[in-house]
């Protein structure tokens, strides 16, 4: 199939594109190359893509309406995938402006674009973020999702209501879907994970927010794009709820269209998973126990029972098995 990926320079993206590759997919991609983080990381992600006979790729802002149209005539495409967004939630108190720009504009761009190509199925990325002050856990796709606790989340959150008004208005079939801390080998720098291995690697002190008491449901990245991969053939279709026990499917009463979790619906302990980092490091890490900030959320754990009625398929890729392999990667990158 011919898929257009925004975002495809990112973490993600980048491991989705190459995934759909391998698949045999002609894939589109499309990146801003902002320097929110090392470009030349983007760079290399792009290279190692641009290796495939099956991918071509335009560089753009999303804000940028007339270049992401031409994005679009070119590849043609009969499913979009976005994943290009401001993410992050600290750099949202210095520069808020960007979340507006690229998530919200960014976002009606691909929404325009997704309506004038016709495709069959729109991918959405947007967080667990949204469930903000949620205190019931685990994180159902049905729970309300009105208090964000960072600007990042409310336009995500915002996102997804703009998709869903599309699906209705528009009939364009879409899947939002809802990360929950994705890590692996080509992670972003501003990362937990990245910026942990960098610092005890170099014997520098580590921050703990949250005292080390705060809790994530983490996903491997592998696992992460075998599960948007398999949900590319599971198109909504209004009228049509998914059957089966224990599961409220999260399907729009007036639109073809559905959120999903994807995660593997096990915490781990902060304090857990930088254990885990200093057993692959083979060294201890100088710990900087720090308050929590605002806009963190606590706790993070996510019901995967609709990923798995839908795909049969639900993230199981163990903390020590991804951290040794984002290890090895950084090692092979960076030297250590």
């Amino acid at each position: 199939m011919r898929i257009l990926v925004t975002g495809s320079a990112g973490f993600i993206g980048f491991h989705l594109s190459r995934r759909l590759l391998a698949d045999g997919h002609a894939v589109t991609g499309f990146d801003g190359m902002t320097p929110y983080y090392d470009v030349t990381l983007k760079q290399r992600r792009h290279a190692i893509l641009a290796a495939h006979e099956g991918f071509r790729a335009h560089i753009g802002m999303l804000e940028d309406k007339a270049t992401l149209e031409r994005a679009v005539e070119d590849a043609q495409p009969e499913i979009i995938m976005h994943l290009a967004a401001q993410a992050g939630v600290r750099y949202g108190f210095e520069h808020p402006e960007s979340y507006v720009s690229a998530n919200l504009t960014g976002a009606f761009n691909v929404l325009e674009a997704a309506r004038a190509a016709k495709i069959k199925h729109l991918l959405f990325a947007s967080t667990s973020s949204v469930y903000g002050g949620n205190t019931k856990l685990p994180f159902r796709e049905t729970d309300p999702t009105h208090t964000p606790m960072s600007l990042y989340a409310a336009t995500k959150k915002a996102g997804e209501a703009m998709s869903h008004s599309y699906a209705h208005l528009w009939n364009i079939p879409t899947t939002c879907f809802r990360f929950f801390t994705v890590y692996g080998p080509w992670g972003r720098p501003d990362m937990a994970l990245f910026k942990f291995v960098s610092a005890i690697e170099k014997g520098e002190p580590i921050e703990i927010f949250g005292e080390g008491r705060m809790e994530r449901d983490f996903t491997y990245v592998d696992d992460l794009v075998e599960a948007v991969a398999r949900l590319t053939g599971t198109v909504p279709e209004m009228g049509n709820p998914i059957s089966a026990d224990g599961v409220t499917d999260s399907l729009s009463p007036v639109a073809p269209w559905r959120v999903v979790n994807i995660a593997g619906g096990q915490k781990v302990g902060l304090l857990d998973f930088v254990e885990s980092i200093e057993r692959r490091l083979g060294k201890k890490a100088i710990r900087d126990l720090l308050p929590m900030q605002k806009g963190d959320l606590a706790e993070t754990h996510a019901d995967a029972g609709l990923l798995r009625a839908l795909t049969g398929y639900v993230p199981a890729t163990p903390v020590e098995i991804g951290v040794k392999a984002f290890v090895e990667w950084y090692r092979g990158e960076y030297g250590g």
